[in-house]
């Protein structure tokens, strides 16, 4: 990232500074092709040490994945914003920026209030998302929680992590979401708990054609990861009967 790139993603931090969320901004923890993730130093009324701030690239200077079979049963009201989207002109970029933005603020928070694994997300700007820092959180400290697939759990530990995140993507599921992206790249790990994070490309079983499939992957790329630590279960069969369940609104 350029002196030049960072100073641009700072500036979309400033309205956490000015709600007094925030009093600075710390250091890097995470960058990548669609945000960057700062720590920040929290504000006291907060009551916390830090916060974590994911910022997304501003548009024009991001390249959106293919996201069609996410947008697929997403509804647009405005018939301009449709219209945009659809024919992927600039303003139409717009509508795709904010989509991906508000539904991942959205999807956490209500994700956090069902008691999901979760960060708490404290609020969101349009283009930045404020939520709780994962990881060593003493004023000495500050660094982040791994993601899993470079944790490195023992085998025991690995079976009860293995159920917690299975159990996690059926209240998912109960709710209505799929996480649709999931793998022990989006997965966070500190001492000893998981974190479940990255939810722009979630979809909505109820409305998405897609959404079994991505079920599927999401179990599947979980299973994958733990079978490598003696865990053995079958991805297919799990999101088979969890599928079943949710159709016969079991859940």
């Amino acid at each position: 990232m350029t002196p030049l790139e960072q100073e641009i993603l700072l500036g979309l931090l400033d309205s956490f500074l000015d709600d007094s969320l925030i009093l600075e901004v710390l250091e890097v923890v995470q960058g990548g092709k669609e945000a960057t993730v700062f720590r920040c130093a929290a504000a006291p009324s907060t009551g916390q040490n830090y916060l974590a701030a994911k910022v997304y690239r501003p548009m024009e200077r991001r390249n959106f994945r293919n996201d069609t079979v996410y947008q697929a049963g997403r509804v647009i009201l405005s018939s301009r914003g449709r219209r945009a989207y659809a024919k992927g002109t600039d303003f139409g970029r717009e509508v795709q920026y904010g989509l991906w933005v508000n539904a991942e603020y959205e999807t956490q928070a209500m994700l956090y209030d069902a008691g999901a694994d979760v960060p708490r997300p404290w609020k969101c700007n349009g283009s930045a998302i404020l939520m709780d820092w994962i990881g060593d959180d003493s004023e000495e400290g500050g660094r982040a929680a791994v993601q899993l697939r470079h944790a490195k759990p023992s085998r025991d530990e690995a079976h009860g992590l293995h159920q917690t995140l299975l159990a996690n993507i059926e209240l998912m599921l109960r709710n209505n979401v799929v996480h649709g992206d999931l793998s022990p790249f989006n997965i966070l790990y500190h001492g000893g708990r998981v974190w479940i994070i990255d939810f722009p490309q979630s979809v909505d079983p109820r409305s998405n054609r897609n959404a079994y499939a991505l079920l599927t992957r999401d179990i599947e790329n979980v299973c994958q990861y733990f079978a490598k630590l003696g865990v053995q279960s079958d991805p297919y069969r799990i999101a088979s009967r969890l599928w079943t369940r949710f159709l016969n609104a079991e859940l």
